[in-house]
């Protein structure tokens, strides 16, 4: 049975120019170490789609939703339905003096920022830098190698994937409690003072609300310990100990 739009899945996949054969992306950590794309920060696991929806490049949205679970296979993606053709109006030669600071520390391949808009430097001279705003697999054919994982198709199971998908930390520190129509999430307290927590929690509550539409309620808790209490309440424990008197032995 295929799936229909708006099915949420889990997907593992290795993406790889065609012509180069270059892997640059994937969700798996073995294949990210043997490409040498490793990024330790980066939280390897499958990924979760919702079909039809544009999380994925359109090529392989449109091929998603003919398979099932289990299927294996490889998708090719042309760059009308992938990164887009090349534009030969994007690619800009600009004074090297406007990198500022930079000017002397780029070189050729490196990914800049100028003007809010994200480029490659492809030639620098005669004082001069050419910038590539074109997407850097623009104009490539890409290759998907794709692992249908599995279906989301219980509330559990959707809020564990939408939980992995905005939280970045270990699956062991998830935890959460539905009762009736009430979600509790519990959040990590390593992500307590996280740049953009209170973004991920609304994207948490925009997915979650649209794919589990019986939920009325959110209940985001934070557990703020008072470690300071702790310590002193197991340094007076210790003390006790030391000056308990130890009974003589007898023969």
């Amino acid at each position: 049975m295929t799936f229909s739009k708006g099915s949420l899945i889990l997907v593992d996949y290795s993406a790889k120019v065609k012509d180069s054969q270059d892997v640059f992306e994937t969700t798996i950590e073995e294949e990210a170490k043997k490409h040498s794309i490793h990024e330790p920060n980066v939280k390897y696991q499958p990924k979760l789609v919702s079909v039809g929806e544009s999380w994925v490049l359109k090529g392989l949205d449109e091929a998603l939703a003919n398979t099932k679970v289990g299927d294996k296979l490889t998708v090719e993606v042309s760059p009308e339905k992938g990164f887009g053709a090349r534009d030969s109006g994007k690619v800009r030669m600009i004074p090297l003096r406007k990198l500022g600071e930079d000017a002397d520390k780029v070189s050729v391949g490196d990914s800049i920022e100028i003007d809010d808009k994200r480029g490659i430097i492809r030639f620098i001279g005669s004082g001069r830098v050419q910038v590539d705003f074109n997407h850097r697999y623009a104009g490539k054919t890409i290759l998907y190698d794709v692992n249908v994982v599995k279906s989301l198709d219980t509330d559990e199971d959707k809020i564990s994937g939408i939980l992995k998908r905005h939280m970045p930390v270990e699956d062991s520190k998830l935890s959460f409690k539905k009762n009736a129509n009430v979600l509790d999430i519990t959040i990590p307290e390593e992500i307590f003072r996280a740049d953009g927590l209170q973004i991920m929690k609304h994207f948490i509550q925009v997915d979650l609300f649209k794919f589990i539409p019986n939920l009325e309620k959110i209940n985001y808790i934070e557990t703020h310990v008072n470690k300071q209490s702790k310590k002193q309440d197991k340094n007076e424990s210790d003390t006790e100990k030391q000056e308990k008197p130890v009974s003589p032995k007898t023969n």
